[in-house]
């Protein structure tokens, strides 16, 4: 309710469109603003799996099947904050004729930079066969085989000189041109979605993959997103007050992750600051 709250605020009472898995806890409908709607039916959606591609995309056909529907959308999760003006955001996403801001690289089996995109070649660009065997004492047990050369792997993924495998973060904001390219080659190319669906974390390489294979939208390949990683583990640090200093320096147009129980400070202080 306060992300809402400071969304209209900052950005004058938009279109807010709101996956939220009610199997998983109500919500106050009544108490939200009218110009937020919420995806009916929902979908039960679990961390790194592919029914949360499926939520954001859900989402985004019911913004944009709207004839009032905004030149830009954002995808937020609930601890995600503005950090910026509307104005320097508004101006960021406009600038240099970009159809989307995401985060993109390139995933490939010889071009390895960084462990990450190691991992995300063992995410997306491999495959697993599990087979009946024998243990040492006769025993019947099951062991798995993993083919990452492409020359094996070619003929059970979807990938190919036309639709290469992309990677990166989470969260991105699309134009209507590249919402609504989304939309459509998830509706019309399911062999993709069948092979992600598979997998986790595929949030982090499906929108990825379809955004950069358009050739004729325009990325520009920032999320405008600011995270801590410098914790460790699967989640980024949950920001606090002394965290201010490091958001007022980052470019980034929003920041994750907060908690107002752990920490309400921060979120007081970056309203005082964009106003």
């Amino acid at each position: 309710m306060r992300l809402v709250t400071r969304l209209n605020s900052t950005f004058g009472e938009p279109p807010i469109v709101c996956h939220h898995d009610f199997s998983k806890c109500a919500l106050p409908l009544s108490s939200f603003p009218e110009n937020v709607s919420f995806v009916r039916p929902h979908l039960e959606t679990e961390w790194a799996n592919f029914s949360v591609v499926e939520a954001t995309v859900r989402a985004l056909r019911q913004m944009y099947v709207s004839p009032s529907s905004p030149d830009w959308s954002v995808l937020l999760s609930g601890a995600d904050y503005p950090i910026k003006p509307s104005a320097k955001v508004l101006r960021d996403l406009s600038a240099g004729s970009y159809d989307a801001h995401i985060h993109f690289e390139s995933i490939k089996a010889n071009v390895v930079e960084r462990d990450w995109q190691r991992l995300a070649f063992n995410r997306y660009c491999t495959r697993n066969f599990t087979y009946p065997s024998l243990t040492k004492r006769m025993r019947r047990t099951k062991r798995t085989v993993c083919l990452k050369h492409p020359l094996l792997t070619w003929p059970f993924l979807p990938f190919s000189k036309n639709l290469r495998c992309f990677a990166g973060g989470q969260w991105f904001a699309a134009n209507r041109r590249a919402a609504d390219y989304i939309i459509s080659f998830h509706s019309s190319n399911p062999g993709l979605a069948a092979h992600y669906s598979k997998l986790k974390f595929s949030e982090e390489s499906y929108f990825q993959t379809i955004l950069a294979n358009a050739g004729r939208l325009r990325l520009n390949n920032s999320d405008w997103r600011y995270t801590d990683w410098s914790a460790g583990g699967p989640h980024p640090k949950t920001l606090l007050l002394e965290d201010l200093p490091n958001l007022l320096a980052s470019p980034a147009h929003f920041a994750r992750k907060f908690d107002i129980d752990l920490d309400i400070r921060i979120l007081d202080e970056v309203d005082s600051l964009i106003g």
